[in-house]
């Protein structure tokens, strides 16, 4: 790989020229082209673009779910784009909250077992897991739900465990592709504060989102349009 663009030291996360693209016909349908772009600690960052443009693209490059992808990313100092995979998914378990539209929790654990299921990947102590997850239950004020399997949930209510579930190992960044998606405009919003409430105390945050409503409650966005970084509001 060529040397890349020299990323922002002070930035949480610092892309450089990044591109991806895909096999068609006899050449590459690109989905994101030359992007470049810092993101401070503490940030809430909303990315915005029709269908089609590469917002959840570029988010799982962010999350590391995606590895096939040119250019340097650097996430904490830490250059993600000349990594094994290996030392990427320690990063990413150490590092990423990812909260996904169709919620993504798993059917068979309880919402207890679906918020801690992320900590035992860090190898946090059995003690120490039940500490932290008590306290986030609290802080949702989800601990009437701890025993209930997501199929006992509302929309609402399990977007609510998905996002303590991303938050509980303390992440320096959380991911949301679409978080209010499947939800109907009340629980939208009381999603949305919980961003709030969740980037006033520290967390950065980046979401997709084609709600500009809910693009308002972060400081910036990010405009995408045919795979190119269209402006910065």
């Amino acid at each position: 790989m060529p040397d890349a663009p020299a990323a922002n030291p002070g930035a949480l996360i610092s892309l450089r020229g990044v591109e991806k693209s895909i096999p068609q016909g006899a050449g590459q349908l690109f989905l994101l082209r030359r992007i470049s772009l810092d993101i401070r600690e503490g940030e809430f960052v909303s990315i915005m673009g029709p269908s089609g443009a590469g917002k959840s693209t570029l988010l799982h490059i962010l999350g590391m779910h995606d590895s096939d992808w040119r250019g340097s990313y650097s996430l904490m100092g830490h250059p993600i784009h000349a990594l094994p995979n290996k030392s990427r998914l320690a990063l990413q378990k150490r590092h990423i909250g990812f909260v996904f539209q169709s919620y993504h929790l798993l059917d068979d654990l309880t919402v207890y077992e679906n918020i801690e299921l992320p900590l035992s990947y860090r190898d946090v102590k059995s003690s120490d897991r039940q500490s932290i997850v008590a306290e986030v239950l609290d802080r949702f004020h989800i601990v009437a739900k701890k025993d209930l399997y997501p199929s006992q949930l509302s929309g609402g209510q399990q977007q609510l465990v998905g996002v303590a579930r991303a938050v509980a190992a303390s992440p320096s960044v959380v991911l949301a592709d679409e978080p209010t998606g499947n939800l109907h405009s009340s629980q939208a919003h009381d999603i949305m504060k919980l961003f709030k409430q969740l980037n006033d105390r520290g967390t950065t945050i980046v979401q997709v989102t084609h709600s500009e409503e809910n693009a308002k409650f972060g400081g910036r966005i990010i405009r995408l349009r045919d795979g190119f970084m269209e402006e910065e509001a």
